[in-house]
């Protein structure tokens, strides 16, 4: 019977169409490891990730968590900072949703990202970690002569030693979807985000390279004014649904797809990667169909009908209460900014109640930061946990127990990695751990394929 229960566990990772029969599964209990830094003086070429057969019509690159350009900190600090940052996030994602703005880069956005790449900018390419984000429309990056700017990890870009460089005048078709204004005929852009962070500067057209595709006339902000939390990057790849993200941009050259995978950063040797065009695609994803909010278009909803925990449906949780409305209230989005998921309150106390009283086995730890349920897992190398199943319209998702049991200090002890909050719910970045995320425009959905990363 044991060895039935691993190969059942073994598949339910390599397929999503899973029984609900299975109830358990195995969380190892790792040590904390020390985060890795990485050297930003080399200008890295993903040798870890494969290269596309055909780089004019796909592309595929390697990403970094933030907390490897993060030095002299502690795995412990490193979690208590990524949690503000994920109150902050959460918090100016609501407001956004809830007080919208037709401006594309006027509006509240909401924070600063998780992971970064590194790409070329400019003619010979000038090599720059820039965040990506799945919750941001704009392309940008620090510029000479800078008013003000942020430290970052690369020496500023200056648009005068590139060749490609053009500024965008003002009364252009490009101009007129910022609805900003001109400064001396050259039009001009601000974003702010969420967590105080804000780049004010110039708009222009420009090479990106990245490793060796280059893709021409990027709309890019020139940032002269900046302020960030953004821990050594030199600006931001937008890849929202909006009309000026790199992914709205550059859909016709790849296939209006991409997708993400990104590693426990715990457990894993293998990088996180975001790939560009039709090899984006697994054959192994199951799909949800992408829904929009009349009312705002950069984030990506989804419609939740559930949540099961060992192997039945969470009583007390409804798909009325994920349900997007008609003047865009509420709803789900998948965001890759966001660590930890926030669900709306009435769905995540059921959620969590159900899980305490199917883990009454498990050591309660009293709670340190702004999650409201810790585990104690000392003493033990591994542990069987609950199986959690989040079900999208469409696709119903197993979560690997590392997704929501999340170690957080050296004395081994695990958070519950799921928030409340009121509004909307957000999927955030660790429960999408190990996956392979899927946004195909041209289907309007979005996909999961487990074991993506690999």
């Amino acid at each position: 019977m044991a060895s039935r229960a691993s190969i059942l566990l073994m598949f339910s990772f390599l397929y999503l169409s899973i029984s609900t029969a299975l109830e358990y599964q195995t969380l190892l209990v790792t040590s904390l490891p020390n985060p890795h830094t990485l050297s930003s003086s080399t200008n890295q070429q993903d040798s870890q990730i494969p290269q596309p057969p055909n780089s004019q019509t796909s592309l595929s690159l390697q990403l970094h968590h933030r907390d490897s350009l993060s030095s002299n900190s502690t795995p412990e600090s490193l979690f208590h900072l990524r949690l503000q940052r994920d109150a902050s996030r959460s918090s100016a994602i609501l407001r956004r949703a809830a007080n919208f703005s037709s401006s594309v880069v006027s509006g509240f956005a909401q924070g600063s990202g998780e992971y970064f790449t590194r790409l070329g900018i400019g003619t010979p390419p000038k090599y720059s970690y820039m965040v990506l984000d799945t919750g941001s429309d704009v392309v940008w990056t620090q510029c000479l002569p800078c008013k003000k700017c942020y430290p970052q990890s690369d020496p500023l870009f200056n648009p005068k030693k590139s060749a490609t460089f053009v500024g965008v005048q003002c009364g252009s078709p490009l101009c007129l979807q910022l609805d900003l204004g001109c400064f001396r005929k050259t039009c001009l852009y601000n974003v702010e985000y969420g967590d105080g962070s804000f780049t004010v500067g110039k708009l222009s057209t420009e090479t990106l390279t990245f490793r060796r595709t280059s893709v021409k006339n990027v709309a890019l902000g020139c940032g002269h004014d900046n302020k960030g939390l953004f821990i050594g990057a030199a600006g931001l790849l937008g890849l929202g649904r909006g009309k000026l993200s790199f992914t709205s941009q550059t859909g016709r050259r790849f296939g209006r797809k991409f997708s993400y995978c990104l590693v426990d950063r715990s457990a894993s040797s293998q990088p996180s990667s975001i790939m560009f065009g039709e090899s984006a695609v697994s054959r192994t994803t199951v799909f949800t169909p992408l829904l929009t909010n009349p009312r705002i278009d950069t984030f990506y909803y989804v419609g939740l009908t559930g949540i099961s925990v060992d192997g039945s449906r969470v009583k007390g949780i409804t798909e009325a209460q994920f349900m997007l409305d008609a003047a865009g209230n509420g709803g789900v989005i998948i965001d890759s900014g966001t660590s930890m998921t926030r669900l709306t309150q009435p769905a995540y106390t059921a959620f969590r109640n159900a899980f305490l009283s199917l883990a009454s086995d498990l050591k309660r730890a009293p709670g340190f930061s702004l999650l409201d349920t810790y585990f104690d897992l000392s003493g033990k190398s591994e542990r069987r946990v609950p199986t959690v199943v989040l079900h999208f319209v469409g696709a119903d998702v197993l979560l690997p127990a590392a997704n929501y049991l999340i170690l957080v200090d050296s004395k081994r002890t695990f958070c519950f990695a799921f928030a409340g909050m009121s509004g909307l719910s957000i999927i955030g970045n660790i429960q999408q751990q190990g996956f392979r995320v899927v946004y195909d425009f041209s289907g309007s959905r979005v996909g999961f394929s487990p074991n993506g990363c690999s």
